[in-house]
């Protein structure tokens, strides 16, 4: 199964066991009505655990983990993911899409000048970039410069003139 992350436990909230939740969602309403994360932590598995929403702001989410019920407990969990099912993944406005989809996909140019794969998307605040083949290539996400990106096919191409102008190569 594959699964979302939706947020990063920041730290513990209170002496009950609550939790801050830094969300890694565009839409934090997403967190309405969830009853039931998994919880991945490094090197483990993912666990199925139930929750409750205590309240839902713009740069944070309050959540009352099942059977985190001390600060001590809350706070083991820090850096700690709450992911969901892509079953459960919200539905995505046109040309917008999941970091995990992107990662993995195949880019090359409008000239078939291939470049490697995407390792990673760094959200900078302006415009989100692609990092290619581990750094040799980075590209600022932007629509000019994005000429294909079929997810499905896992395969980005970008247009060759402005990935000249916008493109950081590795020397």
């Amino acid at each position: 199964m594959t699964y979302l992350r939706v947020g990063v436990i920041a730290r513990p909230h209170g002496v009950r066991g609550a939790v801050k939740v830094t969300p890694l969602t565009d839409d934090v309403t997403r967190f309405t009505g969830l009853s039931q994360a998994f919880l991945e932590r490094q090197g483990e598995e993912y666990s199925p655990m139930p929750l409750s929403v205590l309240s839902v702001g713009p740069k944070a989410v309050l959540v009352l983990l099942d059977g985190v019920d001390t600060v001590e407990q809350a706070e083991a969990l820090r850096g700690a993911y709450l992911c969901v099912p892509r079953g459960q993944a919200i539905a995505l406005p046109p040309d917008t899409y999941f970091v995990a989809d992107l990662v993995g996909c195949s880019v090359s140019d409008t000239d078939g000048e291939e470049y490697g794969k995407i390792t990673d998307v760094l959200e900078t605040g302006a415009n989100d970039v692609y990092v290619i083949a581990n750094g040799k290539l980075m590209v600022p996400a932007l629509k000019k410069a994005l000429h294909t990106v079929d997810v499905t096919n896992k395969r980005v191409i970008l247009y060759a003139d402005v990935l000249k102008e916008v493109g950081l190569f590795e020397d």
